[in-house]
């Protein structure tokens, strides 16, 4: 399911919460984030997203740093990260490479790798960290269906 574009993301509110180390905690990650958005009266709407802020496999796993993200109303008051690791932010339009990845999460290093090709030959680089927007609840649906959106933001090269 590899239809590549580049297209460009509207601004965002998000509610944020700064994460590192296994990828496994990622659910628990959500958990805390979705809990919070909801002690703080917010109205969480749209998908869930990530952003990988060190490359998976460029660096060992502990050491990895990411945000999950969870839009909420626009007009919700922007707030830095409190003791709990959340806050609430906007994220900026920005220009992106991005294709639908279809399956378990193991297999997608593989769309990662042939979007990253196609978009080095669309004259594209990198111009930020690669982001994830999470269309498929892993509780509900099976891994073979699960739709995931990678997105590079981009500029011309």
């Amino acid at each position: 399911m590899f239809e590549p574009e580049i297209k460009t993301v509207a601004d965002e509110t998000v509610a944020f919460i700064e994460m590192s180390g296994a990828y496994a905690k990622i659910p628990e990650g959500y958990g805390r984030l979705y809990g919070w958005v909801a002690q703080h009266g917010l109205t969480a709407q749209g998908m869930p997203e990530a952003v990988y802020l060190t490359a998976p496999g460029e660096v060992p796993e502990e050491q990895s740093r990411w945000e999950l993200w969870a839009p909420v109303a626009r007009d919700s008051a922007e707030a830095p990260a409190d003791e709990t690791g959340c806050g609430v932010k906007h994220t900026g339009e920005r220009t992106v490479a991005c294709a639908m990845h279809q399956g378990p999460y193991e297999g997608i290093a593989e769309t990662y790798e042939a979007l990253a090709r196609w978009t080095a030959g669309q004259g594209y680089a990198m111009a930020g960290p690669p982001e994830e927007v999470y269309f498929s609840d892993p509780e509900k649906v099976p891994p073979e269906e699960y739709l995931t959106e990678i997105r590079f933001p981009v500029a011309h090269r």
